[in-house]
């Protein structure tokens, strides 16, 4: 069966997946892109080259993708201009290098795939292939002013990525025997060096922006630590996940700029943030003077404040500041890590992580001593060896 697998192409994993929402890297700002998110059920869209308002651009091009956490980091660090950072083209949202989304053609085969994200590329993209009659009907199918699914020619792409190769090679498990039931001790792909993203409970706000745009970087997290006196260890206390930030609102700048780990941890633990927590972060923009996020926080405050209509027993939308209402209940994860042992098995760790809708697992020592983390890329090397 493993051999039955090298005939396996990138379009057997694109079965069902739902063409991209797209934003153009010409026309569109910040500001739309934050539009845009709060009214996707996708945490993350692509941003192209290309501006269907005319036709100068001939070919398609993604130039990679953006979330709320590019978002709040890319204000967060312009705290005092928010306005001007709001306005600007949302191409500043994109990292520095364009190989962290590659286009594929569907021909592109598993292991051309499972080699290309080992090198470094985050999400594949792929052309849909659909009928003649389908694609006329797709000509004007605009999900909304800023965004769109259909491109030149009624082309339409979808992306693959880390965790649909995972999440399929977890469909096969049995032809990798006996892979599956080893150790990740044993197979060595407890990866140390992302020790780089763990900041101490007190960490400092401007410590955990950075901290958190490497993890944006590296599709991974930030782990937070306490060595409780003892400089030779590490406890894991939890973790501050771009994928959370992903399913909060812009207003969640404001507190990345000004909470230390721990407080910002608590912050995003839950739905709604604690409100003597959002009191605190309104007090310390005050005393920094960072009007521009102070400003945004009122504004939002104001726009969702609480109704006659809510009962003392509803949720208003006040209490849910910081929180995307679009997809926050159905993503929120708690700032508790997903942990497991060096003596976990591959397939337990696995399953862990797509259960999770991580890519990603940081491992711990049975006291509790942050040891390193499994990431997807780790794991795609045992099978790609295999194969």
């Amino acid at each position: 069966m493993a051999l039955s697998l090298l005939s396996y192409d990138v379009t057997d994993l694109c079965l069902g997946k739902p063409p991209l929402r797209c934003l153009s890297a010409s026309s569109s700002s910040v500001s739309d892109a934050i539009a845009a998110l709060k009214s996707s059920d996708d945490p993350f869209l692509s941003v192209w080259n290309c501006n269907h308002d005319h036709d100068d651009v001939a070919e398609c091009e993604c130039l990679g993708k953006i979330s709320m956490a590019d978002v709040i980091c890319h204000l967060s660090k312009d705290e005092v201009h928010t306005l001007s950072a709001l306005n600007s083209p949302v191409s500043v949202l994109l990292p520095p290098t364009r190989s962290l989304v590659l286009h594929v053609q569907p021909s592109c085969s598993l292991v051309e795939a499972i080699d290309l994200i080992i090198q470094g590329a985050h999400n594949l993209i792929v052309p849909i292939q659909t009928k003649t009659a389908t694609k006329k009907r797709q000509q004007n199918d605009n999900v909304s002013h800023t965004t769109t699914t259909t491109h030149s020619n009624g082309q339409r792409f979808c992306w693959i990525t880390q965790e649909d190769i995972v999440r399929f090679l977890l469909g096969c498990i049995a032809a990798f025997s006996p892979l599956p039931s080893m150790s990740i001790s044993d197979l060595g792909i407890i990866n140390s060096s992302h020790a780089i993203l763990a900041v101490d409970y007190n960490s400092s706000a401007s410590a955990v922006v950075s901290a958190i745009s490497r993890a944006l970087a590296d599709q991974t997290s930030v782990a937070v630590v306490d060595n409780e006196g003892d400089d030779s260890l590490m406890y894991l206390i939890g973790e501050i996940s771009p994928m959370t930030l992903t399913c909060c609102d812009e207003t969640a700048a404001a507190a990345v700029a000004t909470l230390s780990a721990g407080y910002l941890m608590e912050y995003l633990d839950g739905v709604n943030p604690p409100e003597s927590l959002v009191q605190e972060v309104r007090e310390r923009l005050e005393s920094k003077g960072q009007i521009g996020l102070l400003s945004l926080l009122d504004t939002l405050s104001l726009s969702s404040s609480p109704t006659s209509g809510y009962s003392s027993d509803e949720e208003s939308p006040a209490r849910s500041l910081g929180r995307s209402m679009s997809i926050s209940t159905r993503m929120a994860r708690k700032a508790e890590a997903v942990v497991c042992n060096p003596k976990s098995s591959l397939m337990a760790v696995m399953i862990q992580a797509i259960t999770h809708r991580t890519n990603y697992t940081w491992v711990i020592d049975k006291d509790g001593c942050f040891v390193g983390m499994v990431t997807f890329v780790d794991i795609l090397k045992v099978f790609r060896k295999f194969l």
